[in-house]
């Protein structure tokens, strides 16, 4: 109702309903981004590709700099560059056989090609080296991987993912997608509220951060 009386403040202020709806809009976005964080950001888009731009002019000037090669690769994945991500990588095997992250992100990079054994084998030896890398994430990306190739495998990688995570909203929101897209709708539904049972039981200075995954479970225990 707050945002119904918004409205009709900032109509009454204008007196244009299009112009007030745009500022409630934005009002909206910019509460959602100080509080809650279900919208994305706006301005990270631009500032990866002023890195990535920098980061290509650092490696043309030097293209034997492991650091940069690293970090502009991280951001083509996330970019959904995977063929130049992981020729770069590639570039890398040799002094980089030993971290867990990069096998991680080789496996990432793979997996957007839709190479899937070929991820599912990069990811697990970024998991031997360190099995709590990235937070136990390369766990969650098995499980989607493997959700139409081998249901049972993908079911049990997010198990694990969950089992590192098990404080956190978000690994018990990504597992009830797990299940649901796997068409075990009691599953998915005990994650989901499992998410919000942890939610209620955070402290304040971590609801903050959490807070988003708690809403989309919400919302995705309704739609079961």
């Amino acid at each position: 109702m707050s945002y119904f009386f918004l409205f009709f403040v900032l109509n009454a202020l204008i007196g244009n309903p299009f112009i007030a709806i745009f500022l409630l809009l934005i009002i909206v976005y910019f509460i959602d981004r100080r509080y809650v964080g279900v919208f994305p950001s706006i301005t990270k888009p631009f500032k990866r590709m002023r890195t990535i731009s920098a980061l290509r002019q650092q490696l043309s000037m030097n293209p034997h700099d492991a650091t940069a090669k690293r970090d502009l690769a991280r951001l083509l994945l996330e970019r959904k560059r995977y063929n130049e991500a992981y020729t770069l990588l590639e570039q890398m095997r040799s002094q980089s056989e030993q971290s867990a992250e990069y096998w991680d992100d080789l496996g990432q990079a793979a997996l957007g090609l839709g190479r899937i054994d070929e991820s599912e084998n990069y990811i697990l030896e970024a998991i031997r080296l360190n099995e709590r890398v990235r937070y136990g994430q390369p766990y969650l990306r098995l499980a989607i991987a493997m959700k139409s190739k081998d249901p049972q495998k993908s079911i049990a990688y997010a198990e694990k993912f969950s089992g590192i995570h098990s404080s956190s909203c978000e690994a018990y929101y990504l597992l009830g997608h797990v299940y649901q897209s796997l068409d075990r709708k009691d599953e998915a539904r005990q994650a989901f509220s499992e998410c919000n049972a942890i939610y209620r039981g955070l402290p304040k200075y971590k609801k903050r951060h959490e807070r988003k995954w708690a809403l989309r479970s919400w919302f995705s225990r309704l739609r079961l």
